[in-house]
C-alpha cells in the first residue's frame, strides 16, 4: 500500500468511523485491527459489516494487517479502550521514530493506575507528541457523515491546529483546545454518569431525575478536572458537556443501555451479555472513585454507580441514598 499519511490503530466502531472521515477529507488513512481475517474482509468488502454497515470506505483509505507497515505513518490515531490503550503503545514503541505524533480517541483512565491516555503516552514514548480526540461522537453518525463535532486537545497549539485541519471538512467541525486533563477527565467520568442516568431510566424515575443526574454530574466532572489540573470551564464544551448529553440521552450509547438493565433488574453479568461490547464506564468507576478518594473530590453520583458496580449495592438503594443528602447551596 502506499505509505499513509495517518494510521488508525483498532478497527472497531470509533476507529473506523474516523479513518472514514479522514479519508473523506483527502487523507492516504491505514485502518489497523488485531483481526486479520476480519481486516482482510473488510478490505474485500470496503466496509467494516461489523460495525458501520451502512458507511462505505471512501478513495484513499485502505486496511492493513502488518503493524509495521501501519507505523510508517507519520501520525498514529489510536482508537482502541482506554484499559486497552496501554498494551497498544508497548506494542507499537519498538517502531515509533522521532517526529510521529500521537493521537489518542481513548476515553477513560488506565485500570489500577488510573493514568489518563496522556500520562500513558509519555511513560511509554516520552519523546512524542500528544494529541487528545473527544467529544459528543457516536461511531455510525460519523461514518456516515452526520453533522458532528470534537475537541483536538494538545499543549502545542500549532500541533492541535493540524490534526484539527485533518479532521474538519464535510460532516465535522474540528476545535481546539490546550486542556489535556480537562477533556480526558470529561472523557472517562461522562461513561460512569451515563450508566447512572440509564439506571434511573430502567428504573422509570422520569426526566427530572435524568436532567439532575446529567446537571449535577457534569459538576462532578469539573470539580475533578480541576482536581487534577485541569480547568473547569472546559468540561462546559463539546468534551464535557456535549459528551455527558449525548452518552446520557441515547440509546446509541452502550453505557446508557448497561444502566436501563440494571434498573430494569438485570444483574451485572446479565446487562454486560446484553450489549455485547466493552462498557467502558464499568471499568472508569474503580478509576473515578480511585481518583475522587486520592483528591479528596465530592463525586457522590460516581461513588453511587462504584458501589452499584463493585460493592454489590441494589441500584434502587443507591438512589435513595443519593436522595437522602443534605441540603446545601448550589
Amino acid at each position: 500500500m502506499t505509505q499513509p499519511d495517518i494510521s488508525v490503530f483498532g478497527a472497531g466502531s470509533y476507529g473506523t468511523a474516523l479513518a472514514i472521515q479522514l479519508a473523506r477529507n483527502g487523507a492516504r488513512v491505514a485502518l489497523w485491527g488485531r483481526d486479520a481475517a476480519a481486516l482482510e474482509r473488510i478490505g474485500a468488502e470496503g466496509v467494516n459489516a461489523r460495525y458501520l454497515p451502512d458507511c462505505p470506505f471512501p478513495e484513499g483509505l485502505e486496511v492493513c494487517a502488518d503493524l509495521a507497515t501501519a507505523a510508517a505513518a507519520g501520525r498514529w490515531l489510536l482508537a482502541v479502550p482506554s484499559h486497552a490503550l496501554q498494551a497498544m503503545l508497548a506494542q507499537l514503541a519498538p517502531c515509533w521514530r522521532p517526529g510521529v505524533d500521537i493521537v489518542s480517541a481513548a476515553k477513560g483512565f488506565a485500570p489500577d493506575s488510573a493514568q489518563m491516555p496522556h500520562e500513558l503516552v509519555a511513560a511509554a514514548l516520552p519523546q512524542a507528541r500528544f494529541v487528545a480526540i473527544s467529544g459528543p461522537t457516536f461511531a455510525r453518525e460519523v461514518g456516515r457523515g452526520v453533522p458532528s463535532a470534537v475537541t483536538i486537545a494538545a499543549r502545542d497549539a500549532e500541533l492541535a491546529g493540524d490534526v484539527a485541519e485533518q479532521l474538519h471538512g464535510p460532516g465535522m467541525r474540528a476545535y481546539t483546545s490546550d486542556d489535556v486533563i480537562g477533556v480526558a477527565v470529561g472523557g472517562g467520568v461522562k461513561n460512569v454518569v451515563a450508566i447512572a442516568v440509564g439506571a434511573a431510566d430502567g428504573l422509570g424515575l422520569g426526566a427530572n431525575t435524568r436532567a439532575l443526574l446529567i446537571t449535577r454530574g457534569l459538576s462532578e466532572m469539573g470539580r475533578l478536572a480541576e482536581a487534577l489540573g485541569g480547568r473547569g470551564e472546559t468540561l462546559r464544551g463539546l468534551a464535557g458537556l456535549g459528551d455527558l448529553v449525548l452518552t446520557c440521552t441515547d440509546d446509541q450509547s452502550r453505557n446508557r443501555r448497561f444502566g436501563k438493565a440494571l434498573g430494569r433488574g438485570d444483574d451485572l453479568d446479565e446487562a454486560a451479555r446484553e450489549i455485547g461490547q466493552v462498557v467502558e464506564g464499568v471499568r472508569n468507576a474503580v478509576e473515578v472513585h480511585t481518583l475522587a478518594e486520592r483528591h479528596g473530590v465530592d463525586m457522590p453520583i460516581a461513588s453511587e454507580v462504584y458501589r452499584v458496580l463493585h460493592q454489590g449495592s441494589p441500584v434502587l438503594e443507591a438512589f435513595h441514598r443519593l436522595a437522602a443528602r443534605p441540603q446545601r447551596a448550589e
